[in-house]
């Protein structure tokens, strides 16, 4: 398995046969499951598109998905499922907030941690509107997943302008870059995500938990899509060069 080459030992579940992971069937999650363990890896996260709507959209319509989306969890044996705030115009805060709680409120009930994404186009783009969310929601149940590229992408010095205001909230990391003058992701440290400041601040707080590759090196649509085997090796070596870089050991 290319992935176990380059040392992972846990995915992230998007999507497979073609099929969403919030689609999947009680026999394809089976399948799947019986893979992962024959293949003796973990899955760090489900990838959920949660989120990755328009907030007009009635509330029951993503905690019906993120429903699904715990069941895959569940029959997975993941601990996190990544989310969004919802495709929107900023003026439209309590909505997302009527939201984003009413999700949390499943996760409570179904006891696992919702990770919040930055991205562009979505209410949580930058740091004080995803302090905002979680601070507002206050639920131990919502944390944040950290994208140093995303925030580059909205104009953001990632470590400079977010990391002291997120810190508290930082429970997943997203490893990828990008160029600020083009928005184009980039391998880990060849472009302006502040990642070896990142990164070091990580090491120094205690950090553990995941460290997820997204290279995104190739053409995808908003949702998402596989890089390939070439673009993860690109983005793991770089990755990996940084890490022994400042003394961090992957495991």
């Amino acid at each position: 398995m290319p992935l176990q080459s380059l040392g992972a030992r846990f995915i992230e579940v998007r999507s497979a046969w073609g099929t969403n992971v919030v689609d999947f069937s009680a026999d394809q999650l089976a399948e799947l499951a019986k893979i992962l363990k024959r293949r003796e890896m973990g899955v760090s996260a489900i990838a959920s598109p949660i989120g990755k709507v328009d907030v007009s959209l009635p509330v029951e319509h993503e905690v019906d998905r993120l429903g699904r989306a715990i069941e895959a969890a569940h029959a997975l044996d993941a601990r996190y499922i990544r989310i969004f705030s919802f495709y929107t115009a900023y003026d439209a805060r309590d909505a997302v907030l009527e939201r984003m709680s009413a999700l949390a409120a499943l996760a409570e009930r179904e006891r696992v941690t919702l990770v919040h994404e930055n991205e562009k186009g979505i209410f949580g783009d930058v740091p004080e509107r995803i302090l905002d969310i979680v601070e507002s929601v206050g639920s131990w149940n919502l944390r944040v997943a950290w994208d140093n590229a995303n925030f580059v992408q909205v104009g953001v010095r990632p470590f400079t302008d977010a990391y002291a205001q997120l810190r508290p909230y930082l429970e997943y990391l997203q490893v990828k870059d990008a160029v600020a003058a083009t928005g184009v992701v980039a391998p880990v440290g060849l472009g302006d995500g502040e990642l070896i400041e990142t990164l070091t601040a990580l090491r120094d707080d205690g950090y553990t938990g995941f460290a997820s590759l997204e290279p995104h090196l190739t053409d995808l649509d908003a949702l998402g899509g596989p890089d390939g085997p070439a673009a993860f090796g690109t983005a793991a070596r770089a990755f990996a060069r940084l890490a022994d870089m400042i003394g961090i050991e992957l495991v």
